[in-house]
């Protein structure tokens, strides 16, 4: 069996107005999968997905998933990213019976306020459900990705089975 390792950030980026602070995705991650089990989760944040460049990357990965032949290992940092003794703590390991998924994610004009999912034209609030469901508020969210090529399709991993 593949593993996929997929981490979450455990403080925002350098390059984000809440640099250092924490995300929370753990307890999010948590919250949206308590839901998905039918149990009452505890706060109103839920990070139902995560949104990755290189499309067709995970596209691939998602392939052999929904076959069966992997997994993913959803993981947060333990320490600084990718230092020296860092480590990675496992937060869920999740398969195709988890009803994880993928989306793809293209913006009109190459402007985050108009996304399209599977080719599909959105409201004018969906970037504002693609925030929440991130786990981010959208200020969060509009700044977190303000800096990414969106001239490439991206891709929206769900962690449960909620799908747009």
């Amino acid at each position: 069996m593949i593993t996929y390792v997929l981490t979450l950030s455990e403080n925002f980026p350098s390059f984000h107005p809440k640099h250092g602070e924490p995300t929370r995705f753990n307890e999010s991650l948590t919250e949206a999968l308590l839901e998905e089990r039918g149990m009452q989760p505890l706060n109103s944040r839920r990070k139902r997905h995560t949104i990755r460049a290189n499309y067709e990357f995970w596209s691939k990965r998602f392939e052999k998933i929904a076959a069966g032949k992997a997994v993913l290992s959803v993981r947060q940092w333990v320490g600084k990213p990718y230092g020296k003794g860092s480590t990675q703590k496992e937060l869920a390991l999740l398969t195709r019976l988890d009803g994880i998924g993928i989306q793809r994610l293209d913006f009109v004009r190459q402007h985050l306020c108009h996304p399209r999912i599977d080719g599909k034209a959105t409201d004018k609030g969906t970037y504002r459900k693609l925030a929440q469901n991130d786990g981010l508020t959208e200020e969060e969210w509009l700044c977190w990705f303000r800096e990414y090529d969106l001239s490439h399709p991206m891709a929206i991993i769900h962690f449960t089975s909620f799908r747009y």
